[in-house]
């Protein structure tokens, strides 16, 4: 019996460096990876890709390539891009799934969803 409760004690001593180990580990191992930029380019009154799966986090930046100025507009109108002109671009960091729609040009729609 003595023998026993040796072996709890040692074991219950240890416990605390062994469950800081652990976490430790835990988090390192299953760390998020850093957040990628994603490119939606413009081009020819459309958004290219139209629809895209990102992680959350990730940033997608939007780059005018066409002739005319366009904006990136929240479906539900709740955010807004400035117009931006050829060559120019704006960027998000995207939380959750989006649609949104060229407010200039309001045949021009794009959907962003989080994987």
């Amino acid at each position: 019996m003595a023998m026993f409760r040796f072996f709890i004690k040692s074991k219950m001593s240890a416990l605390p460096v062994l469950l800081l180990a652990l976490a430790l580990g835990a988090t390192t191992r299953w760390k998020r990876p850093e957040p990628r930029t994603h490119v939606v380019e413009i081009r020819h009154m459309k958004f290219i890709p139209s629809e895209i799966t990102i992680a959350k986090g990730d940033k997608v930046v939007w780059v005018n390539k066409d002739f005319f100025a366009h904006d990136v507009t929240g479906k539900d109108d709740s955010w807004s891009s400035k117009p931006f002109q050829q060559n120019e671009s704006w960027s998000m960091v995207i939380t959750e799934d989006l649609s949104y729609y060229c407010n200039l040009h309001k045949v021009m729609k794009g959907t962003i969803r989080i994987k």
